[in-house]
């Protein structure tokens, strides 16, 4: 059986081609580990927030989510985040869930307060905003245009 060169050039080139790819799709992904402290939040609701999601202060990056657990007394969702040691989050740091899109991924948003008080570290954030997903904000939008 005689092998065609173009065959062979075709697969080196496609395997240039994954190559390339692989390495530039490792260098995007953002995954250095944030060397920071602990701190806690609890949600009644988290709308499929996942370990490894971003937490974010006016869209930068500061933390990620370590953790989700269900408190077994209160039956709230207890999520857990590693914030960055150079952010240091005022006590009343209000902390909701967002989408990054529509359909997109949830991510943990900070709101740093006036506070002069901060969070020491495997602290409680206590103002939390539960999640809202869009057919909550649906449904909340039709109930105010029929009143």
């Amino acid at each position: 059986m005689k092998k065609n060169p173009i065959e062979t050039i075709l697969g080196l080139v496609v395997l240039i081609f994954t190559v390339v790819f692989l390495f530039f799709a490792a260098s995007r992904i953002d995954s250095k580990k944030i060397n920071g402290y602990h701190v806690v939040a609890g949600f009644s609701k988290i709308g499929g927030l996942t370990v490894g999601s971003d937490v974010r202060i006016a869209g930068i990056k500061v933390g990620a989510v370590m953790a989700t657990k269900l408190d077994p007394v209160t039956y709230t969702a207890d999520v857990y985040l590693n914030i960055d040691s150079s952010v240091h989050l005022p006590i009343d740091t209000k902390v909701s869930i967002a989408d990054v899109g529509l359909m997109g991924d949830k991510y943990v948003r900070l709101e740093p307060g006036k506070s002069t008080t901060f969070v020491a570290p495997d602290g409680r954030l206590s103002e939390t905003q539960n999640y809202k997903s869009l057919e909550d904000n649906i449904s909340e939008f039709i109930f105010l245009a029929t009143k």
